[in-house]
């Protein structure tokens, strides 16, 4: 197999490849990527046995056709070191794969292509497009929320809700809960039918989000029992799905909230950050105090060390102490993107339900903590 490109043509797929590459592997070829050569394009796979990512680059100066495996992260930088628009070869003699560029030479080691191993995913029960602005958007307003290592398996991702009338993102680990609806309707294929609740995992999420991050394509999204693939231009990109019953979430947002708090974003977000400062590291915990239009925000730390901050705002209700997570506060208010923000409280033992003023799409729900 040889070919040649611009270093700048393949740059992108390969590094988007290698992202779903894991740095620690029980077989050796899941540290490789797939490449296969034809008549003037070049097809890359990466996979980790869970996520598989895809892409297929036109363009390219085939002289010999073939396929091989190459070390994933090798290549991807050893193409992020050379220079812009430089021209990149690469030969495949044997178990050896020679890339060069100007006065430049690599010899990296490849393992068969016969052991590469496919994501193969089964027929879509449900089609849906969505913009690439819509995808972000349902990503990043709700991302944050997604469990790390829940033992809890089917809170590590994004629960996917398909309708006829609306697809929407929800994420929780279990102290707070992130909802976005968009109206965007899905299609059935077949005899499928009614609303239908997928769980896409973390990593998949994640990978989702740096494929859309600056496309202009829309995202072409087939949807099975197991297997969700999403298809952005050229590129490809197949998850498995999790298994489990995500937790009712309509059952925990708050419906009769008593007392309505409504202030600027960015004044509040940086008197948190501030107060962050000085609260307990392992706790994060701080306390907030209304009375009237005045917001008291304190923070303190096993040192004795205190922050105190004291805001003008919009408040409708009795006096009110409560206490949260100030990091759970912080990320919410990172995710909305209105210039205001509306807390609705009931009391100091009831969750709060934050929106983005004048924003529908949108709702956060955030557990309080005692102090």
């Amino acid at each position: 197999m040889k070919f040649s490109a611009s270093r700048d043509a393949l740059l992108r797929p390969f590094m988007l490849a290698t992202g779903v590459v894991e740095r620690r592997q029980t077989l050796p070829v899941l540290s490789n990527l797939l490449v296969v050569a034809e008549e003037g394009c070049l097809t890359i796979t990466g996979t980790d046995l869970e996520v598989e990512l895809s892409v297929r680059v036109s363009g390219v100066d085939v002289s010999q056709q073939g396929q091989a495996t190459l070390p994933a992260r090798k290549l991807a930088d050893i193409w992020r070191s050379l220079p812009d628009e430089s021209e990149v070869s690469v030969a495949i003699e044997g178990d050896r794969a020679t890339v060069r560029s100007g006065r430049s030479r690599f010899t990296l080691a490849t393992l068969p292509p016969a052991d590469f191993p496919r994501l193969e995913g089964d027929s879509a029960d449900i089609k849906l497009a969505l913009s690439a602005e819509d995808t972000g958007r349902l990503i990043d307003q709700v991302s944050f929320s997604m469990a790390q290592q829940d033992v809890r398996f089917f809170l590590n991702g994004m629960l996917l809700e398909l309708t006829d009338a609306h697809t929407r993102a929800v994420a929780t680990d279990g102290h707070r809960l992130a909802i976005c609806t968009l109206p965007v309707a899905a299609q059935w294929v077949g005899d499928a039918a009614g609303p239908n609740h997928v769980i896409v995992p973390r990593k998949a999420v994640s990978e989702l989000a740096r494929l859309t991050g600056d496309a202009s394509d829309a995202v072409e999204l087939e949807i099975s029992k197991n297997h969700l693939r999403a298809t952005v231009g050229e590129y490809s990109l197949t998850t498995r799905l999790l298994d489990g019953k995500f937790p009712e979430y309509e059952r925990v947002v708050p419906k009769n909230t008593t007392a309505v708090i409504e202030a600027d974003r960015a004044t509040l977000k940086n008197a948190f950050q501030r107060a962050s400062i000085l609260s307990n590291e392992k706790y994060r915990g701080v306390r907030l105090m209304l009375a009237g239009d005045q917001l008291t925000i304190q923070a303190n730390n096993p040192e004795q060390e205190e922050a105190e901050e004291v805001l003008e705002v919009s408040y409708g209700g009795e006096e009110l102490e409560i206490g949260f997570n100030v990091s759970y506060l912080q990320d919410v208010l990172n995710a909305i993107d209105t210039e205001a923000v509306r807390i609705n409280l009931s009391d100091a033992a009831s969750s709060a339900l934050i929106e983005g003023t004048g924003d529908d799409d949108a709702i956060y729900v955030v557990m309080p903590m005692r102090l």
